[in-house]
């Protein structure tokens, strides 16, 4: 009997000594929230961490990024002559609009909430859905869809009736203005849409007070939390699928669900792809308010209140919250050289 009651004392003696740690973080708050993590972690490097700096330059064709670029903010691509692709992509903005849906031709309002074109062609696919899987099928497909409500023919026609492009177009394409030469010269201007040299990627470079302490905190909470899991890779995102709702039923408690929030099910008639949408980039996502496919989420620390409950299955604190928020501004990067 004796013998046994010194085995079960050394239990309880080990149970407590493991849960020890534990304790302490619940019983002394106080101290937990001056720093949320160890010292000796403060300046351990990230380099071959889950995010990549983004590269501090791209070669592309100049010429016909000049040309993808006027191409991109003229309003005679749209059916009515009043709607460019950069009414709704507007570049303060973190070339997303800062609205809940954006309009389109003749007053037609989008059906999803209109996402960055920043970086995007490191971006796997395109659109929330992913319904292209190039950037000059994404330039076809928008034409003609419900926001520019434009025809190929409509459009070819008057660019051809204006001398400057007929120039612009025949030094750069032996066959002039065709459809598949605006859709490529569009293209190569969105892929010179890159904003390296964020605070984070300098970070990541090796300056270690690029970001403060407590924004390091709020990426060691970004990374324990899990949302590295969808949120990793140059883009923080744009490299997958995700479900929305993946710990909890984020549209029954929103309510009002519409064909839209089915996601890429739409796109595939899959049931397992239903509610299912392309992870976004949190690159320069400080700028690009309000969040999510349907614009629900009016501030960044609600969304990622949100991601937190419906996503990680964690309801986090304000201070949590606020951290977090902290290390997503750090995202912020440069676009020609100038801080955005």
């Amino acid at each position: 009997m004796g013998r046994h009651f010194i085995k079960l004392l050394t239990i309880i003696a080990l149970c407590f000594l493991l849960f020890l740690p534990w304790l302490l973080y619940t019983i002394e708050p106080k101290r937990q929230q001056k720093s949320l993590f160890p010292a000796e972690t403060a300046g351990v490097s990230d380099s071959n961490g889950p995010i990549l700096p983004l590269p501090l330059q791209i070669d592309l064709d100049k010429e016909k990024v000049q040309l993808g670029k006027k191409l991109f903010h003229d309003t005679r691509l749209s059916g009515d002559n009043k709607v460019s692709c950069s009414l709704c992509h507007i570049q303060k903005k973190g070339f997303a609009d800062g609205l809940i849906r954006s309009k389109g031709v003749k007053g037609y309002t989008t059906s999803r909430n209109t996402p960055t074109v920043f970086n995007i062609s490191l971006h796997f696919k395109f659109h929330w859905d992913g319904r292209t899987d190039t950037l000059e099928n994404q330039v076809k497909k928008s034409i003609r869809g419900s926001s520019m409500g434009s025809s190929w023919e409509e459009v070819i026609d008057r660019l051809s009736q204006d001398p400057e492009y007929v120039a612009m177009f025949a030094n750069l394409y032996p066959d002039g203005i065709q459809n598949h030469n605006v859709q490529d010269a569009i293209a190569v201007y969105e892929r010179s849409l890159i904003t390296p040299n964020s605070r984070f990627d300098k970070f990541l470079r090796g300056d270690r007070k690029a970001i403060t302490e407590e924004e390091k905190d709020g990426y060691r909470l970004f990374k324990r939390f899990g949302c590295v899991s969808c949120h990793q890779g140059m883009t923080i995102g744009g490299n997958m699928f995700q479900t929305f709702g993946v710990m909890g039923d984020y549209f029954a408690d929103r309510g009002n669900i519409t064909k839209t929030d089915h996601g890429r099910f739409n796109v595939t008639g899959i049931e397992r792809d239903r509610f299912l949408f392309k992870v976004p980039s949190l690159r320069n996502v400080a700028l690009t308010a309000p969040y999510f496919h349907d614009g629900d989420a009016k501030t960044l620390k609600d969304a990622v209140h949100t991601m937190a409950k419906y996503q990680l299955g964690r309801i986090i604190t304000e201070k949590e919250a606020e951290l977090i928020v902290k290390f997503l501004n750090t995202l912020t990067g440069e676009y020609n050289e100038k801080s955005l």
